[in-house]
């Protein structure tokens, strides 16, 4: 196991991330988040290194704090996260509000594969 910082933010832990691809790449700030299903991106962050969600074929539903959505999942060329790059990642395109202090969420279709402990007290997540 490998065991990673965590960034506090309040009372949440997020961490950095990249997604890269034929345009280049962004750095992200992702929450830790158990409670949702997918890793989600900004739309903004995906188009910016090529991977347009307009053009996805492959949709989702999300259910959110203020509803159900519908939103696009496209495949990133490279997805660096917890010291591992995942090889054309499926993330999903959906923006969160600009008054967020983290850019998107690191969701459980990450975290299982990776096989992630989180230490709450210490900060801490564990990579196997």
């Amino acid at each position: 196991m490998t065991a990673y910082k965590l960034i506090r933010i309040g009372r949440l832990l997020a961490t950095r991330a990249s997604i890269e691809g034929s345009g280049g790449r962004k750095l992200l700030t992702l929450l830790v988040d158990t409670g949702s299903t997918y890793t989600i991106i900004p739309v903004e962050a995906l188009e910016a290194i090529g991977s347009s969600p307009a053009e996805s074929k492959d949709h989702v539903r999300i259910i959110t704090g203020s509803g159900v959505l519908i939103a696009p999942r496209v495949s990133v060329p490279a997805f660096h996260c917890l010291g591992r790059e995942l090889k054309n990642c499926p993330l999903v395109g959906h923006s969160l509000p600009a008054s967020a202090p983290i850019d998107g969420l690191l969701g459980m279709d990450v975290l299982t594969p990776l096989e992630t402990r989180i230490d709450l007290q210490r900060g801490l997540i564990e990579v196997s």
